[in-house]
């Protein structure tokens, strides 16, 4: 992952009518370590992490990083959205040899089915869109993870390719504050 670009970060907390996307903090450990090590989290994406490996490895504090927020409900985490570079070396880009920012997200089963990923991925591409003017979002899933397509859909993403990786079929998409805003 490369920097975001010329943003301030960390940004002031973004609050919505439910949510806040936020820095990750200690009380959170224990809600990173679920969210990566959960079978049903991670069915998409490669599987769940092992348990004991994670524990020792998440820090106390969980790391701060450009491009990654808490999403936070009623003062606990419940999931994370990202935005970050897209390596410049993987195959597929909408403008060659770019590092797009890609969106990513992660939510707690517990926290499916409620709109909260519609709602903090919505707010973190608002901000983007402000921080970043003009620069276009990606964000790629398995054409089979129905949940992600569906919310990529309510997000305003287009498709741009399907292709083939991690030995499924993937949907890459992008989203442009430019188109959305003529």
């Amino acid at each position: 992952m490369t920097e975001l670009g010329p943003v301030a970060w960390p940004p002031a907390s973004i609050k919505t009518e439910r949510l806040v996307l936020r820095e990750p903090e200690a009380r959170d450990r224990a809600a990173v370590i679920e969210v990566f090590t959960s079978p049903e989290v991670g069915a998409y994406i490669g599987g769940p992490r092992q348990r004991d490996e994670f524990e020792r490895a998440v820090p106390e504090t969980p790391k701060r990083r450009p491009g990654l927020f808490v999403v936070d409900l009623d003062g606990a985490m419940i999931g994370i959205v990202t935005l970050e570079r897209r390596d410049p070396e993987h195959p597929v880009h909408v403008r060659p040899g770019a590092s797009e920012v890609e969106l990513g997200y992660m939510f707690l089963p517990q926290a499916w089915g409620h709109g909260y990923a519609t709602e903090a991925c919505a707010a973190a591409l608002d901000w983007c869109a402000e921080a970043l003017p003009g620069e276009p979002v990606v964000l790629t899933t398995q054409t089979a993870n129905e949940r992600s397509m569906r919310l990529a859909a309510k997000l305003g993403f287009t498709e741009v390719q399907r292709y083939e990786d991690w030995g499924a079929e993937q949907w890459f998409g992008i989203w442009s504050p430019v188109a959305l805003s003529d």
